[in-house]
């Protein structure tokens, strides 16, 4: 057995160009080196039944031994103000509303000017009984004070604390919001600390946790869990009233000259800035993430977007176990040849280290063709946004009633071992928090354990078969990545006469749905090779790259559902959620949607009458149509299964698409997606209900384009079966040559 993870890494950028360098991040616990080469990935599935792991050495400068080291992760978020004069008043007052989403089990600082090395200055946070406290310490002693009632997870809470240097008196309040059916925790406590308290110098104001140490960007814990909204700061010991209507307004007055911080958190969204709105100008970053663009205690209902009234969506949402950038150091450099190829690409780490088992690791990056320099006439296009989103998954082990959706039991891989016990790594936006909160936001700046070669067999790895059924075929092609996609629009697309997407490109943004709309308006000719495909709404951060998110609301198959008010994108003010929700189902865009999820095995197509139109001759060359299109595959034993979409006219698919062939008899284990069921009732599973099926479709498009869609993941995988001599082979064999050559689709209506 392979050590996959004795060694990880990421590589920084995840896409580069021909002429562009990219650099490898590298870590490992108990190495100290390791033998490098970059290979170029064929097919990164080891499966014997397949056609194996292949990969392609090109010999690069970088090639031979790497030192190593154990470069640790932090994760969890915070907010980190650098520490200036303004921020150790004598005397002070903080206030903010907070909502924790995991009370109980732990110390967790909400505003904290602390520095845990020396165990001074003070901090408002939660006890590990869920008790709000403050502390407050010096050199010479210190007091620490405790709400009697606990906070209720999930509750808005006002909460403040004051010290009073002249007298030492100490105060600590909390209320309520919401003070009915028995959650009113309210609480005032006041004490005597010590006086004139010298505060440690060099410490960071920290939201969401506290500072282990000194300096302007330390390393922090006792991180929180839950909300904050409108922090406060004043350079007196206010009144619990004053205090409250200063944190209630949207912009407490500037010229107060005893103002020193007034947050605003509602104000750009997209970054990592957070902005003080008071004359001292503290402004702050945020760590590792947290969600933003949260419904603040503010909110009414009266609207379900940010962009609506921003001023209702001031709350960050922190998580313990926010992850979005390792920060390890740079290792090895690498500047990718002029000449080389675009495709998938890795860096291999092998070692052996005494009866161990042999470490085989991988790091993956992409190769892409540069923006106008296309080298061939076909194009496949790398689905990274659902690789991000599928980063690190740990939904198998996390979801109670996995084995009975998958009707088996589950085998876990090394990787799956590794990925419960490091959960620093970040991750899916499958899984939830700690807390039970979604993950919505994905980055590539950390390892993704089923994005490489040996990953887990779904998506990168499955997309491999495409590569090497291409290879295999001698077909001429360039890699293109879906995130360039969104940035350079439908002139990425125009440069070819065919575009391929693969097994399942799932996430899409609006910039990725238009540009694939244009191009096939414009007469480009797409190939879809997969299943639930165009189905999730995203965005890419506007500037920072390979920064997806996802926002699930209350429709679609998905695994957490957002807040209510919480489904508009903090990187672009859009609704997220299902594109056929937003009007634009995949039917629309490439005939087929996604109806239903099959995993307990895969099936075969049966020919359909429109396949013997001679309009589609030369799709169905030199194939039996008097028998099962697919009764093999390395996925469930057929080409049809994991996930299939199916032609809908009522959502959109072309009138003039010709229905070749379905699955159609998918068994008890076709489960329809949730917003295929209107009410629920008996017989909606596959092996009563129509409605769940594949459909293999094919039709043209404005200025002599087409399309031609397979409705299934598992097809990419049952093209290689029998020496890649099969019937799913030889259609898309017939399919690609014929989109390759310009002649026009006779016989259909303009």
């Amino acid at each position: 057995m392979r050590d996959t993870t004795a060694v990880l890494g990421y590589a920084w950028p995840l896409v580069v160009s021909p002429g562009e360098s990219v650099s490898f991040h590298l870590s490992s616990p108990g190495l100290t080196q390791a033998q490098a080469k970059i290979v170029r990935v064929r097919c990164a599935d080891p499966d014997p039944d397949g056609p194996g792991l292949k990969l392609e050495t090109p010999g690069t400068p970088i090639d031979g031994p790497v030192a190593l080291k154990d470069q640790p992760i932090h994760p969890g978020a915070a907010a980190i103000i650098a520490d200036v004069p303004a921020l150790s008043p004598a005397s002070f007052s903080a206030g903010c509303f907070i909502w924790p989403t995991a009370p109980l089990g732990r110390e967790q600082s909400i505003l904290a000017r602390w520095r845990a090395d020396l165990g001074q200055g003070w901090r408002l946070g939660l006890d590990e009984d869920g008790h709000l406290v403050f502390e407050v310490a010096g050199a010479d002693g210190g007091l620490t004070l405790r709400v009697a009632r606990p906070a209720i997870e999930r509750e808005w809470l006002f909460v403040a604390a004051s010290y009073e240097a002249a007298s030492g008196v100490v105060t600590l309040t909390q209320r309520s919001l919401d003070p009915q059916g028995g959650r009113d925790t309210s609480g005032h406590v006041v004490g005597h600390g010590p006086k004139t308290v010298a505060w440690p110098r060099d410490t960071a104001l920290v939201f969401a946790a506290q500072a282990r140490e000194a300096g302007s960007d330390p390393l922090t814990e006792a991180h929180y869990d839950g909300k904050i909204d409108r922090p406060r700061l004043f350079s007196t010991a206010l009144a619990e009233e004053e205090l409250r209507r200063a944190c209630e307004t949207l912009a407490p007055l500037p010229s107060d000259p005893r103002l020193v911080g007034a947050w605003d958190f509602s104000r750009e969204m997209a970054g990592d800035a957070i902005r003080d709105v008071s004359t001292n100008r503290l402004d702050g970053r945020l760590r590792n993430m947290p969600m933003r663009a949260m419904t603040g205690a503010n909110w009414d209902g009266s609207v379900v977007q940010w962009r609506e009234r921003p001023e209702l969506y001031g709350a960050i949402h922190f998580h313990s176990d926010d992850m979005a950038d390792c920060g390890w150091e740079q290792g090895p450099q690498f500047t990718v040849p002029a000449d080389w190829r675009s495709g998938f690409y890795a860096l291999r780490l092998t070692a052996r280290e005494g009866s161990e088992d042999p470490v085989e690791s991988y790091v993956s990056f992409f190769v892409r063709a540069p923006l106008g320099q296309a080298k061939s006439k076909l194009a496949l296009v790398a689905s990274t946004a659902t690789y991000q989103a599928y980063a690190n998954s740990a939904l198998r082990l996390d979801q109670v009633h996995a084995e009975a959706m998958l009707e088996g039991v589950i085998a876990l891989s090394r990787d799956d071992a590794y990925l419960q016990e490091h959960r620093e790594l970040g991750l899916s936006t499958y899984d939830t928090h700690s807390d039970g909160s979604g993950w919505c936001y994905s980055t590539a700046k950390r390892p993704i354990l089923n994005m490489r070669p040996l990953g887990n067999t779904f998506n990168y790895v499955n997309d491999t078969h495409i590569i090497d059924w291409l290879e295999e075929l001698s077909f001429d092609y360039d890699v293109i990545t879906d995130c360039d996609i969104d940035r350079h629009g439908a002139q990425l697309l125009k440069a070819y006469d065919c575009v391929i997407t693969p097994s399942h490109p799932e996430y899409y943004s609006l910039n990725m749905i238009e540009a694939f709309d244009a191009y096939q308006r414009g007469g480009g000719r797409h190939v879809y090779l997969g299943g639930n495909g165009f189905y999730w709404r995203i965005a890419w951060h506007p500037t920072n790259p390979h920064e997806m998110e996802i926002r699930r609301g209350m429709s679609g198959l998905r695994t957490w559902e957002g807040e209510a008010g919480e489904n508009g994108l903090s990187f672009t003010g859009e609704p997220s959620g299902l594109w056929r929700t937003h009007g634009r189902p995949p039917q629309r865009l490439v005939g087929v949607g996604f109806d239903a999820q099959v995993f307990t095995r895969s099936y075969p197509y049966e020919w359909l009458e429109d396949a013997r139109d001679p309009r589609v001759a030369w799709l169905v060359e030199g194939v039996d149509l008097a028998q099962p299109l697919g009764d093999f595959g390395l996925r469930g034993g057929g080409a049809a299964g994991l996930e299939v979409d199916r032609v809908e006219p009522a959502l959109g698919t072309p009138p003039h698409t010709l229905r070749l062939a379905t699955a159609d008899q998918l068994d008890y284990g076709g489960v329809p997606t949730l917003e295929e069921l209107r009410t629920l009732h008996r017989g909606v599973m596959g092996d009563q209900n129509a409605l769940v099926r594949a459909d293999l479709a094919f039709f043209p498009t404005a200025a002599g384009g087409a399309v031609f869609s397979t409705g299934s993941i598992a097809w990419a995988c049952a093209l290689t079966c029998y020496r890649y001599e099969n019937s799913v082979s030889r259609v898309t064999e017939n399919v690609l040559r014929r989109f390759l050559d310009p002649a026009p689709f006779e016989g259909f209506d303009d």
